[in-house]
């Protein structure tokens, strides 16, 4: 009796949270959508900002690089506040669509960042930072991105949890599968750092969502900006660290990740047609594919590789967010009606 008890209160207040979060979801939702909207607008901005001041004041970010994983973690922290219980729930819904995006997440980029490197025949610390952004989970910009051009954000949202929850067991194996004939991949190592600086913030934030919903409504409009100045903190440290290579690299980095970003929204686009998916549907997972967790990728990239190997992903940072925006435009306004 006093298990069942004991049941019974955990439940309710389970319920209690879940009920709490409902409300102030319903009461909330456009502002938040307001708030998130700006920051992906503003992003590329932030983040080439950013990048300039790494590039000329690179001594500005001496020994920072350590800080890397935690200024991550903040991040990740800030998209574990974001999740809702629905959220979860959007993935039992629809376990063929969650299925098909994930599986063309960690196909589709990862492939195509091993074919671009063979193509342009890149040096190995730019191939294995290419490689590396191609084995990384979705960003959470492409739910944003997928609300704009009127996709399927429900689907955004569960692939990008899904595949944010199973990169400690899906990006280190492919990273060497795919890099190991470049650079000394430790998979293990790889696999402590990402739930460290991912896994375990989201889940964090998840938790501190549930337990204080009406708090935390009143910070959420501002998560968005606190997401953004942080990536953008971390592109200058990349961009500082390899600063003296930038200027030789930086044509064939910018050739390799706009071929990569765009094959993976065009490709992403294709896999959920003949998958037989709707329109929405389709919108949602070309940005899921396209638009990579760029942020991790540079996260990893400074810890195993070099500074150099992270330079693909703070050019990642910029380039998928304006391709994101414009791709979004587009399909936006191909659904207005012709006069």
């Amino acid at each position: 009796m006093a298990r069942r008890g004991l049941r019974r209160r955990g439940a309710s207040a389970f319920d209690r949270a879940v009920r709490t979060e409902r409300e102030v979801s319903e009461t909330g939702t456009a502002a938040d959508d307001r708030a998130a909207r700006r920051a992906v607008t503003l992003f590329p901005l932030l983040v080439l900002l950013a990048g300039a001041v790494g590039l000329i004041t690179p001594g500005t970010f001496t020994g920072a690089a350590e800080a890397v994983p935690y200024l991550l973690g903040v991040v990740m922290f800030c998209m574990g506040v974001t999740l809702t219980p629905p959220d979860f729930k959007g993935i039992a819904r629809r376990p063929w669509a969650v299925a098909v995006g994930l599986a063309a997440q960690y196909l589709i980029m990862p492939g195509l960042g091993w074919l671009i490197v063979k193509a342009l025949d890149l040096p190995p610390q730019l191939a294995a930072g290419v490689i590396l952004v191609g084995c990384a989970p979705g960003g959470t910009a492409s739910n944003v991105v997928t609300y704009l051009a009127r996709g399927d954000v429900a689907l955004s949202v569960s692939v990008t949890t899904l595949s944010t929850a199973l990169a400690p067991l899906v990006t280190p194996p492919l990273t060497l599968l795919l890099a190991g004939e470049y650079l000394p991949v430790d998979a293990g190592s790889m696999v402590t750092d990402i739930l460290k600086t991912v896994l375990l913030p989201v889940i964090a934030g998840l938790v501190v969502r549930l337990l204080a919903a009406r708090y935390v409504r009143r910070a959420l409009p501002a998560l968005p900006w606190l997401s953004a100045l942080t990536i953008s903190l971390i592109v200058a440290v990349v961009v500082a660290g390899s600063a003296d290579a930038i200027k030789s690299a930086a044509a064939l980095v910018f050739l390799a990740v706009v071929l990569h970003n765009c094959l993976g929204l065009a490709l992403g686009y294709g896999a959920a047609r003949v998958s037989g998916m709707d329109e929405p549907a389709r919108r949602a997972l070309a940005f899921e594919v396209g638009m990579q967790n760029s942020g991790l990728a540079a996260a990893l990239a400074t810890a195993h590789f070099s500074p150099l190997a992270a330079l693909p992903s703070a050019v990642f940072s910029v380039w998928h967010n304006i391709s994101g925006a414009v791709a979004a435009a587009w399909f936006a306004r191909r659904d207005r009606p012709r006069a």
